[in-house]
């Protein structure tokens, strides 16, 4: 089983450039005009699509060893992101892409004891 996480956007090059900058490679796949697929794991793909009335509505989640490492990281590499959210079993930071879509950053973390 695989899965494709869609993001609607508003601007396809140019949405095509900021996952780019963020994945650190250009689309492995560009299946039609429009769109354009990364795989990022065994069978998960990230997919943006040209759809101006859906784009800004959407997120995906990924999982982080370490949620502040990558939070560093984004920011290192000029994206503007949210603070960490610690919520107790998980850490989250939120990343909105040019159409306001979110890709979140989630660490599991430990319970803590009751």
């Amino acid at each position: 089983m695989g899965v494709v996480a869609v993001l609607p956007v508003t601007d396809h090059a140019a949405s095509v450039s900021w996952y780019t900058k963020w994945l650190g490679r250009g689309p492995d796949v560009v299946p039609a005009e429009g769109v354009a697929e990364w795989k990022l794991a065994g069978a998960a793909w990230l997919q943006v699509g040209l759809n101006p009335e859906a784009a800004g509505h959407t997120s995906v989640v990924v999982t982080v060893p370490d949620v502040s490492a990558q939070q560093k990281a984004c920011r290192d590499a000029g994206f503007e992101v949210g603070d960490i959210q610690d919520y107790g079993v998980v850490k989250i930071i939120t990343l909105p892409d040019p159409d306001g879509n979110q890709v979140m950053f989630v660490e599991e973390v430990q319970a803590p004891p009751n």
